[in-house]
């Protein structure tokens, strides 16, 4: 065997093991979540010394300009978003971008980014494709001696086929199983949920939401009154 043969032999073989690799390799612990905007911890004996203003005697004369805004980004305290996107599917820039507009909009909302897996059946064929790819890379390497082993003396003519292009049928067998293993990780999901409810999915719409249209749902949700039930 030269040394292109063990070339095209052992790059598939490099690749399969990468994969295998990255698909059995539980995923980094998520860092501690922190809340935006919020300032930092000053030790008791650097804090600087606290200056009482002079109350005003006219108050009801200042400027609306001058006093604080009331705005919506007082509601995000306290309050969570999940963003369930499919990592497979390139959808983290989207997710990114969203993150970053919520956390403007409601300072102190803790925005938390996660996968949304594809259901079971598509998870486990995902996890078949690779040895797949390689019994049938396999198959074309060695099935001369395979077949005799397993008590066919003759091999099937589509053996011969491809065993006539070596390197065109692994190469075709190592793209299409990477395409197939490549759609049944991918979910097509983009979910966001304000406290566990669910306020946009794409699986049910069909599309991404607008920045606007989200900081709409957002709000409305964080706005909306509870309902406290007790006894009298």
């Amino acid at each position: 065997m030269d040394r292109s043969q063990l070339i095209l032999i052992g790059l598939p073989i490099f690749l399969f093991c990468s994969d295998l690799f990255s698909l059995f390799t539980p995923p980094p612990p998520k860092p501690p979540s922190h809340r935006p905007n919020q300032p930092p911890h000053i030790p008791h004996q650097q804090r600087p010394p606290v200056v009482v203003p002079g109350t005003l005697d006219f108050p009801s004369q200042l400027s609306p300009l001058l006093q604080k805004p009331s705005g919506l980004g007082a509601v995000g305290y306290g309050n969570t978003v999940e963003i369930n996107f499919c990592v497979s599917c390139s959808f983290k820039g989207t997710a990114v971008t969203m993150k970053k507009m919520l956390e403007t909009a409601f300072p102190g909302l803790d925005v938390v980014l996660a996968n949304y897996p594809p259901p079971a059946p598509k998870r486990l064929l995902a996890k078949v494709v690779p040895v797949a790819q390689m019994g049938v890379i396999g198959m074309i390497v060695a099935g001369d001696r395979i077949f005799p082993m397993i008590g066919i003396a003759h091999p099937p003519a589509w053996f011969n086929s491809l065993r006539a292009n070596r390197f065109g049928s692994m190469a075709s067998t190592w793209l299409i199983g990477n395409f197939l293993q490549s759609y049944l990780q991918s979910s097509g999901a983009f979910e966001v949920l304000c406290n566990g409810q669910l306020v946009f999915s794409k699986l049910k719409e069909g599309r991404f939401p607008g920045e606007i249209e989200l900081r709409d749902l957002i709000s409305k949700t964080l706005t909306k009154p509870s309902i406290v039930t007790g006894s009298y």
